[in-house]
């Protein structure tokens, strides 16, 4: 690893739900994009590359943008023009390592929910690993897959359960957890502070604007770290 990559800052933002946007010096990541995303700009997401760990549940009947490849998604006008990654295997682009593994939505192999992708994307030499909307908890292999990791994104509120969801990020032995609640926001404070408690956190650290972190400033410890929502989930 350069000297000049130990010093850029990778940052992370959460927009709601699974939606997450990774900056780094060369290269914008977007997990996850609504078909309408609007921050509080009022302007739509942009990047470079953009990844889709599965298929929206429900279409926006007015949405616009083209499809991706499976066909059941549909990309965001502000990300057109961006390197769109939605099924498994090794990639790279702009200088961005991502691989893509084959999940699954629940704990079923994907009978009851479909099919998932979990994402790990090398960063400005930090390693990330975006879960997206995962049931289960990981083999030997696809945690081989996965490889070791510095940054962990969950879902939090959905099919998996709270005390699942620590023993996955035990499997990961991620260094920074975060949180993704899948919720409605009614039920996204319950759902938190019962993963906080399998956790053993005791009390939730605040909320922050973005995630900024570079290799030399991965903590030792496990560390959880709470983003607050910067989009409008759309409806």
């Amino acid at each position: 690893m350069s000297d000049l990559c130990k010093n850029q800052v990778m940052e992370l933002t959460w927009f709601g739900r699974t939606c997450v946007r990774m900056r780094g010096k060369d290269a914008v990541v977007v997990a996850d994009a609504y078909q309408a995303v609007v921050g509080p700009t009022g302007r739509g997401i942009t990047g470079d590359i953009v990844t889709f760990s599965h298929p929206d549940d429900a279409p926006l009947p007015k949405a616009r943008g083209r499809a991706t490849r499976d066909g059941s998604t549909l990309l965001p006008v502000s990300l057109e023009e961006a390197f769109c990654l939605d099924g498994p295997g090794e990639y790279e682009v702009k200088d961005v390592l991502i691989t893509g593994i084959r999940t699954f939505r629940d704990e079923h192999k994907g009978r009851e929910r479909g099919r998932n992708i979990a994402f790990t994307v090398e960063l400005d030499g930090v390693h990330i690993v975006h879960l997206g909307d995962i049931g289960h908890l990981l083999t030997e292999d696809k945690l081989t897959d996965i490889g070791p990791i510095d940054v962990a994104c969950i879902p939090i509120g959905g099919v998996l359960q709270p005390n699942k969801a620590a023993e996955l990020i035990a499997q990961l032995d991620a260094k920074v957890v975060v949180p993704m609640p899948v919720c409605d926001d009614a039920e996204a404070g319950e759902a938190l502070a019962k993963f906080l408690h399998e956790m053993g956190v005791s009390a939730a650290p605040a909320p922050q604007s973005k995630l900024a972190l570079m290799p030399s400033s991965v903590p030792a410890e496990l560390t959880m770290f709470l983003l607050e929502q910067r989009g409008k989930v759309p409806g």
